[in-house]
């Protein structure tokens, strides 16, 4: 045992496990949704939701895997079952690098459109509207703290593509 390190406070431990228990159960409660309604698993559904906000339905595979925050080898398996059932294709792009990139079908786009209002629904009852929207606001911003720590490159992608700016302006406040 290294005697050099702080070791956590009662206090801090107590917060450590209760985001290390939120990172556990919070998916396995969106996988099951995602499941009964669309038959795809929350990572499925984060590549299929990602390609299906990107222009034209097409990303390049390493922007997905960020959006999804996943390997390239984990994504890569996920994108050859989802080609399988015509979700995506996968093919050359334009451009320097010789990219493949990633395009969501029509089959995709319904699976996302199944799989969505359930998804949105679930991430508000069990954070938007537990936290109130000015404390789910806050637990982004911290979370994208660590996350600039734990995954830079996810991190940058995310402030690329959502900027401070409230992405689906509507009525609701």
């Amino acid at each position: 045992m290294n005697d050099d390190v702080e070791w956590l406070r009662p206090d801090e431990v107590r917060a450590w496990l209760a985001v290390a228990g939120l990172l556990e159960a919070l998916p396995a409660v969106l996988n099951s949704q995602l499941k009964n309604d669309a038959g795809v698993n929350h990572f499925e559904y984060m590549l299929l939701a990602g390609l299906s906000e990107s222009p034209g339905r097409s990303s390049p595979t390493s922007e997905i895997a960020a959006f999804a925050a996943g390997s390239l080898s984990r994504v890569s398996h996920a994108l050859t079952r989802m080609e399988s059932r015509g979700w995506v294709e996968r093919g050359p792009r334009g451009g320097p690098g010789g990219q493949t990139a990633v395009t969501l079908t029509d089959e995709g786009m319904e699976i996302v459109r199944r799989a969505a209002p359930g998804h949105v629904a679930q991430v508000r009852e069990l954070v938007v509207d537990r936290l109130g929207r000015e404390d789910a606001l806050e637990l982004g911003r911290l979370a994208g703290r660590v996350l600039e720590g734990a995954n830079p490159a996810v991190h940058r992608m995310l402030m690329d593509r959502y900027p401070e700016q409230d992405v689906r302006p509507d009525d609701r406040d």
